[in-house]
């Protein structure tokens, strides 16, 4: 097992992607095993609730998070059958789904009235400002509605007001949030995605699947173009991913084995893994690359 050594303050980056947000559970356990741990935390979408969990408690989220991942469902997180989101869709004009089983799950995990001052390590949450289609990082306030707001995919979740600003899902203009953990003061970066250029999710079969599936393509390329210019500056370690499976990222019946990968992906990858100051070590998409060299 190496032993790698990072300039704190560690920043740790969840991206979003849906049910394959179960990837970031087993890259947390292979990440606590090496004796890597956050100092600052920032989330997108999906990616903001595991990095809530963890900032909440960070000695307890490897045990807490295959807790809360074992029992997640698509019909809780996703509620009504086709008839409901037709129903919604007609009285609601902008979404499918309510986000009321996504709030029951952040409730009874995080809270009812929990504030980012509860938190025992700096978090910040991104999510889309509706006016300006610009980044909106949010590290103060009630914990609740601002995890609602950066899961809020446009089309299947409605838009979440916050300090008087409408909200959509962070995802659209920074999935992996590199910058803004850098922003919080990151010396490093240990990112944590599950939506990698390979991760392309299994071809759509529903009309909400199709919305799921168009975000996520469009979501998926972001991490390419920014990795490479938060490299310049600090270590960016960027965990590959398992061998992809193409599974929708509303399907939650695979969690299990999507944890079990992404933790053995991980495991081989920072056993071998030396960081050596600025650079890109490993990369969206590609297995392992160190020091400045990168695929991009």
């Amino acid at each position: 097992m190496s032993d790698v050594v990072l300039p704190r303050p560690v920043g740790f980056v969840f991206g979003g992607g849906g049910s394959l947000g179960a990837m970031q559970v087993g890259m947390l356990r292979a990440l606590d095993e090496h004796g890597i741990r956050a100092d600052l935390v920032a989330g997108t979408s999906v990616g903001s609730l595991n990095g809530a969990v963890l900032a909440h408690e960070p000695d307890d989220a490897v045990r807490r998070l295959p807790e809360i991942w074992s029992h997640m469902t698509r019909h809780e997180a996703f509620p009504g059958g086709v008839f409901g989101q037709v129903r919604t869709l007609r009285h609601a004009k902008t979404h499918l789904f309510p986000n009321t089983g996504l709030a029951t799950i952040i409730r009874e995990h995080l809270g009812e009235s929990t504030t980012f001052d509860d938190l025992k390590l700096p978090f910040g949450v991104v999510t889309t400002d509706v006016d300006t289609a610009e980044p909106r990082l949010i590290r103060s306030g009630e914990l609740l509605p601002t995890l609602l707001a950066s899961a809020a995919i446009p089309g299947i979740y409605p838009p979440v007001e916050v300090d008087g600003r409408l909200l959509y899902d962070g995802g659209l203009v920074a999935n992996v949030p590199m910058r803004q953990a850098l922003s919080m003061g990151a010396r490093s970066l240990v990112v944590l995605d599950c939506a990698f250029p390979g991760q392309i999710p299994s071809p759509p079969h529903t009309f909400a699947e199709v919305l799921m599936y168009t975000a996520m393509i469009s979501m998926r390329n972001q991490a390419v173009l920014e990795a490479p210019i938060a490299a310049a500056a600090v270590p960016v370690v960027y965990l590959p991913g398992p061998v992809p499976v193409r599974l929708s990222p509303l399907d939650f019946s695979h969690t299990a084995q999507l944890r079990t990968n992404a933790y053995e992906a991980a495991r081989r990858y920072l056993d071998e893994l030396v960081v050596e100051g600025p650079g890109l070590y490993g990369g969206p998409g590609v297995k392992i690359l160190s020091g400045t060299e990168n695929g991009t």
